[in-house]
């Protein structure tokens, strides 16, 4: 399951004999990621979707009918795979027959919330939290429930209570810190990216979000610096690309402007900061505050 904040985490609550070595170890480095920001899969998490992987965990279901943690793996593979659906079947098998996995109400929960069953993967994050008060990934993904649904101070809420309780993970400060990006508050909102960067420095919307709060602030040399990483992170990044141009722009280097631009475009066509970027050059009206893309 690729998403840009979060994937599906499972956590193994005891051993299951019947699975062999080098899946567990796909498993365990792939599925246990919850803080993934970047927008790419890994081999690993390609491995965990892999009709193979889940050929192999269904013959382990086949030989333990009534072990929920074969379900929850399973599901977590189907998650990797997008088969949505899927997973939260297996989930909720490995909920009947736990009633106490926390684990599975987690990652139902980000299933449901990517099928955008909304509610009902806010009721399974409340669940997993009362059996566990302690699961910062909960936290984070109700965290991210609240603040797309515009509750700013409920997903604050959780974000703060994750970093408490999990204090490197990266995505509780990537995503407080767009909560303060939007409330203008652009300095605490760079130092949140940075302390999500300092703990992952491989995904690129830490250094654009960055980048695009020194942008706020009129620290052009910071901003393109930074919009530079995100697309050295991740070359098919259409926003770092975007918001380098609107850099250039404001500096008036057009020419490196309309580059930036183009190559936005070339791998985002909808990306409408390009766009209207290459508008405004191409009808000689640049400006000196362009839109930034996120």
């Amino acid at each position: 399951m690729s998403e840009r904040d979060d994937s599906i985490h499972q956590t193994r609550r005891r051993r299951s004999h019947s699975l062999g070595a080098a899946l567990l170890c796909a498993l365990a480095t792939a599925a246990c990621t919850p803080d993934s920001i970047g927008t790419g899969v890994s081999a690993d998490r390609e491995v965990v979707g892999s009709p193979a992987n889940i050929a192999s965990l269904s013959e382990v279901i086949k030989a333990s009918p009534n072990d929920p943690e074969p379900y929850n793996m399973r599901g977590t593979a189907l998650g990797e795979a997008g088969r949505l659906s899927r997973a939260v079947e297996d989930f909720t098998k490995a909920i009947a027959l736990d009633p106490r996995f926390y684990q599975a109400y987690g990652n139902r929960a980000l299933a449901l919330r990517r099928l955008g069953r909304v509610e009902e993967a806010r009721r399974d994050y409340d669940t997993a939290l009362q059996l566990q008060p302690t699961y910062d990934i909960a936290y984070i993904g109700r965290g991210d429930l609240y603040r797309e649904a515009g509750q700013v101070t409920l997903a604050l809420n959780d974000y703060n209570r994750a970093i408490q309780l999990n204090s490197s993970s990266p995505r509780a400060y990537h995503n407080r810190g767009l909560i303060f990006q939007r409330q203008g508050q652009h300095r605490f909102a760079i130092e949140d990216f940075s302390t999500a960067i300092s703990y992952n420095n491989s995904a690129p919307e830490p250094y654009n979000a960055r980048g695009i709060s020194y942008l706020a602030l009129n620290d052009l040399t910071n901003a393109l610096d930074d919009f530079k990483i995100s697309v050295a992170r991740n070359e098919g990044f259409a926003e770092g690309w975007a918001n380098q141009g609107v850099v250039y722009e404001r500096r008036g280097d057009l020419n490196k402007a309309r580059s930036s631009y183009n190559r936005a475009i070339s791998r985002e066509s909808g990306n409408e900061t390009a766009r209207e970027g290459l508008r405004r050059i191409n009808s000689g009206r640049t400006v000196q505050s362009g839109s930034i893309s996120q």
